[in-house]
């Protein structure tokens, strides 16, 4: 499995993770299966959230015994991201992931509490040990910009957001400013969220011309074009399902194979917000 910088945190992190929106709504037995067989392929960048109901619970369960292999990321919410709140919200995660520490810690998105306050926090855990790094989830340039200034260079680890071949809003600034400011993007929902082009559809035509030269499969050949230039973290419901979306890792797309998908998924015009699930 391919490996990137994971932006201020200096370390080589595996270009697709594992992600676990809605992982908790199927078999529990299954999601675990399917988490450590990621593991097994080398997608140790596992992507959480307290806002993922039992999502926590079943990560813990999957990483058992394995933690220092992991990555391990979750999130808080903005209703929690008071200085106080900050803490209490990351030491219920710990207690339920079953770990002393997260790698990296984000707040899952913009809310009315000053970011003074959340960055104050995430520096107290920082300093406590109990998480190595933080970023931030869904923020516009405007955020960032807002972030930087209060937090100085070096402090935001990582900005993840919603990015796809038919959502490609971020490519207008948050990705030149994140590569800009050395800050890792890390792109949720890669395959759209139930939304992947249909087979007979001009896109998924052109993916799959594109897979065919490279014996890989269309969603393969998406994964690998995110991770031309970000982290993603699709979620998996089986270990076989896990090891297909690894395979993704190590595919290396050529010039012409990203001019075709490019012309089939044009980016768009720059919304007025930055768009997110």
């Amino acid at each position: 499995m391919r490996q990137h910088k994971f932006g201020s945190t200096g370390r080589e992190i595996s270009v697709v993770g594992q992600g676990t929106w809605q992982i908790d709504r199927g078999h529990r037995t299954s999601a675990v299966a399917a988490l450590r067989g990621g593991l097994d392929a080398g997608m140790t960048h596992v992507d959480t959230a307290e806002m993922y109901g039992d999502a926590e619970l079943i990560v813990a369960e999957a990483i058992n015994g394995r933690r220092d292999e992991v990555f391990l990321v979750s999130k808080v919410l903005p209703s929690n991201a008071s200085r106080a709140g900050v803490i209490g919200a990351c030491e219920r995660s710990l207690e339920r992931l079953a770990t002393d520490r997260l790698d990296c810690y984000l707040l899952h998105w913009r809310g009315r509490i000053p970011l003074e306050e959340t960055i104050a926090g995430f520096e107290d855990l920082v300093r406590s040990g109990k998480i190595l790094s933080w970023g931030v989830s869904n923020f516009d340039e405007d955020d960032l910009d807002e972030t930087l200034a209060i937090s100085g260079p070096g402090r935001i680890a990582c900005n993840q957001v919603l990015y796809h071949l038919e959502e490609r809003a971020i490519e207008h600034a948050v990705l030149p400013w994140c590569a800009k400011h050395g800050v890792a993007l890390v792109g949720y929902s890669p395959f759209g969220s139930g939304s992947f082009p249909e087979k007979n559809s001009p896109g998924g035509q052109a993916l799959a011309k594109v897979a065919g030269k490279h014996n890989a499969t269309p969603r393969q050949i998406a994964l690998a074009w995110l991770a031309r230039h970000t982290f993603a973290i699709p979620k998996a419901s089986s270990p076989a399902h896990a090891a297909e979306n690894a395979v993704a890792g190590d595919i290396t797309l050529t010039s012409e194979d990203i001019a075709q998908i490019d012309a089939a998924f044009p980016r768009g015009r720059k919304p007025s917000g930055l768009p997110m699930i």
